[in-house]
């Protein structure tokens, strides 16, 4: 009714809302409800969080970032607050150009993974695989290494071909990040990675090559998963005008903002570093 004074004399609308013109005035000069005072202070914690996260975070990672400040809300509360106020995360996409081939003379490595990616530590189960980042100037394609632990980043490289050397730079990033000993490292059946240049990198580096079966996704769920996130919260709200650009937004979407920053539910929501960190510091030491 207020926001149509202008426009209606306040008895008309009264009557025709069936409510009474004294009831509608008593309303008006009433004070905020110390429920309604609560709820604008923590919309404004979530528009905070909200805006910081990029916009990419639905009531979820919110709920985990303020609770991880030592707030305490429910989490039904902050989506009705989000859902009020037009606050929304951002989810999945799409199909797009075919980014690995099984050669077609090559051996695959054996399954050592078998869908499990439960692992104890860092370095003991990497998995890598490629996709591809549309710009007006034609496709890049993001090779990345990641360590199924901590579902770090470890190594990654773009290019804007899909030849051996693509996975070899991210591997390469990764062992001098890592240093790994005994490490298993598991793709699909690319040509990539069943090249014998990438087998023996892998040899010399002392890495055992572990391939899934062919054209099943949940035999590396791990990365898609991140190429999932990497879509929704980057490559769908973005257009590339050149591939530099594309090239500096992914750098910094991995190296500022998904490794050290970004909330992973399967890690309790921390982020990959903090995730590394918290674990790596409890951990008794070696005798």
């Amino acid at each position: 009714m207020s926001a149509n004074q202008a426009t209606f004399r306040v008895a008309t609308m009264a009557r025709l809302l069936g409510v009474s013109r004294a009831g509608y005035y008593a309303w008006m000069s009433r004070p905020p409800s110390a429920r309604s005072e609560a709820d604008a202070a923590l919309l404004q914690q979530i528009r905070t969080s909200h805006a910081a996260s990029r916009e990419t975070y639905g009531a979820p990672r919110i709920h985990a970032e303020l609770r991880a400040g030592g707030e305490r809300h429910g989490r039904k509360r902050i989506a009705r607050l989000m859902r009020e106020a037009g606050l929304f995360g951002v989810s999945r996409r799409r199909g797009g150009p075919v980014t690995t081939r099984r050669g077609a003379k090559r051996r695959p490595a054996p399954d050592l993974v078998d869908r499990d990616f439960s692992v104890p530590g860092p370095n003991r189960l990497w998995v890598t695989d490629i996709t591809f980042i549309p710009t007006v100037a034609g496709f890049l394609y993001l090779a990345v290494v990641l360590d199924a632990w901590s579902r770090k980043i470890v190594g990654w490289s773009m290019a804007n071909h899909l030849r051996t050397e693509l996975v070899l730079d991210a591997l390469e990033m990764a062992l001098g990040q890592r240093r790994p000993r005994d490490t298993i490292l598991h793709s699909d059946q690319g040509s990539q990675f069943t090249s014998l240049a990438f087998g023996n990198r892998c040899r010399e580096a002392g890495v055992r090559p572990s391939m899934g079966s062919v054209g099943d996704a949940y035999d590396n769920a791990m990365c898609e998963s991140f190429f999932a996130s990497l879509e929704c919260e980057l490559l769908a709200r973005r257009r590339f005008a050149s591939q530099a650009e594309a090239r500096m937004a992914v750098f910094i979407f991995i190296e500022a903002w998904y490794n050290p920053l970004r909330l992973h539910s399967a890690l309790g929501y921390k982020s990959p570093a903090t995730f590394e960190k918290e674990k790596l510091q409890s951990a008794p030491a070696p005798p």
